[in-house]
C-alpha cells in the first residue's frame, strides 16, 4: 500500500510507502509499478542513481535533462535528511518559475515524483546522507542542463542558516531561468 499526496504544485507528488515492523527491524516494498499505476503514477523507470554527500549543506541542481531523454525522478533518502525542491520550468503553465519543497528522511521514509518539466534538486541537513532514485530516461550529458539554486526569481527558502552551500563547479556556473529557452511546455 502507497500513501500518495499532491503537494502545493499537484503535479509534483509525495509518496510514502508503508512499513512493517517488529522487534528484528522492518520490511517495505518501496517500489511496486502495478500500485503505482493504481495510484495514478504510470511511468517507465529505466536506471536507478544514488548520491553520496559526506557533509551537510550539500546542494545539488537545479537539474534537467532536455528531450528527448527529459527525466521523470522518483527521489527518496536511505541515510540523513535533505530539502527536495520541484521547480515548474514549463512554459504555459499556470505555476511556471514556482517551486515546492519537501523535506525527506530515511527516519519519515518518504519519497517525492517530480515529473519532467520541472527542475530538481536538494540540499542535505545532516552529514554523510545518502539519497537513491529513480529516472524514466538514462543519463545523457549532451541534454544534461542545471539553472542556479539562487536564481531571484524563485527565491527558494534553501534551509542554510547563513552558511555558504558546497556546489559542484557546473551548479556555480549554472545560468538563470530568464537565460535559458525551456524545452517543456505545459499541456492542461
Amino acid at each position: 500500500m502507497l500513501e500518495v499526496r499532491a503537494l502545493e504544485i499537484p503535479d509534483v507528488l509525495e509518496i510514502t510507502p508503508r512499513k512493517f515492523g517488529d522487534e528484528r527491524g522492518f520490511f517495505s516494498e518501496t517500489f511496486n509499478r502495478e500500485r503505482l499505476r493504481a495510484s495514478g503514477v504510470d511511468k517507465d523507470w529505466m536506471q536507478d542513481n544514488q548520491s553520496y554527500s559526506a557533509e551537510a549543506f550539500t546542494l545539488r541542481g537545479l537539474h534537467y535533462q532536455e528531450p528527448p531523454f527529459a527525466q521523470d525522478k522518483l527521489v527518496r533518502v536511505l541515510r540523513g535528511k535533505i530539502l527536495d525542491v520541484a521547480v515548474d520550468i514549463r512554459l504555459k503553465s499556470p505555476t511556471y518559475g514556482k517551486w515546492v519543497a519537501l523535506e525527506l528522511s530515511a527516519e519519515s521514509f518518504n519519497q517525492i515524483l517530480v515529473p519532467v518539466g520541472f527542475a530538481h534538486g536538494f540540499v542535505t541537513l545532516v552529514p554523510h546522507t545518502e539519497v537513491f532514485y529513480k529516472v524514466s530516461a538514462p543519463y545523457s550529458g549532451q541534454h544534461d542542463r542545471s539553472i542556479r539554486f539562487d536564481d531571484p526569481d524563485f527565491a527558494i527558502e534553501w534551509p542554510l542558516g547563513g552558511r555558504q552551500p558546497i556546489l559542484s563547479t557546473k551548479d556555480e556556473a549554472a545560468p538563470h531561468l530568464r537565460d535559458i529557452e525551456s524545452p517543456f511546455v505545459y499541456e492542461a
